[in-house]
């Protein structure tokens, strides 16, 4: 009986650290497939036109300090 709750022990363990592993392959084979269906529409459908087509955003920058040290210091008189 020991030696039975043994291997079940083990096989436990062996199931608690694969299952990660076997839900995560499963995940990333449908989402392999989903980009496989798409990607057929998408051929399928042809080019986007030009004027449908959406442009990218480009964010806009501010001044950026010097140094990054700089930008916490508080402002200081001008040293000589």
């Amino acid at each position: 009986m020991n030696t039975f709750l043994n291997y079940l022990a083990i096989t436990a363990l062996f199931a608690l650290v694969l299952a990660p592993v076997a839900f995560g392959v499963a995940r990333e084979r449908r989402i392999d497939r989903q980009l496989r269906e798409a990607e057929r529409g998408r051929l399928a459908a042809g080019p986007p036109e030009t004027r449908s087509a959406a442009r990218p955003v480009a964010a806009p920058r501010g001044p950026r300090p010097r140094s990054w040290a700089r930008a916490w210091e508080s402002p200081s008189p001008v040293r000589r």
